[in-house]
């Protein structure tokens, strides 16, 4: 199986809204819409990775984003989303696309935020291997479930995975 990470395109809207059911089902997943928005926005970086089926079918199997923010004097990256097709996870697609992210936020410069789902204990140890720590904890986050969501903080240059 040969894995590819490259960017992600309009055309990869509606795979990532097909996802979004997948990975977050009592919640609010984006839409095809939303994902076509978040691509048109020049501050965003989004990418995809991608698999070659034996069949020969391409398939995209994780998408993420970072949007990099502030200005040159202040600048800050927040990770918009990550997400990875249930029967490829734990196969490192996921950290592929946190690299890629954070050597974006990194060429911007500043920290790096995120949110995460407080019970999803495989993504905040993913994160902490990063650098990233809790700095604060925003209830009622995710909806319409009323999950809580821990906002974590990666410092500016926080460096490769321990």
């Amino acid at each position: 199986m040969t894995i590819e990470l490259d960017v992600l395109t309009p055309a990869d809207a509606d795979r990532c809204a097909e996802l979004e059911k997948l990975l977050f089902p009592g919640d609010d997943p984006w839409s095809a819409g939303a994902f076509r928005a978040e691509l048109a926005a020049k501050h965003n970086r989004y990418f995809a990775v991608r698999t070659t089926l034996e069949s020969g079918v391409t398939l995209m199997i994780g998408y993420a984003g970072v949007s990099l923010l502030g200005n040159r004097f202040s600048p800050e990256s927040e990770v918009h989303t990550i997400g990875v097709d249930p029967s490829f996870q734990r196969l490192g697609v996921g950290t592929m696309l946190l690299d890629r992210l954070l050597a974006e936020a990194e060429k911007h410069g500043g920290p790096v935020f995120l949110e995460v789902r407080t019970d999803n204990e495989p993504a905040i140890a993913l994160y902490r291997r990063y650098g990233f720590d809790t700095v604060g904890t925003r209830r009622n986050y995710y909806q319409p479930s009323g999950a809580d969501a821990f906002t974590m903080r990666r410092p500016a240059g926080g460096g490769a995975p321990s």
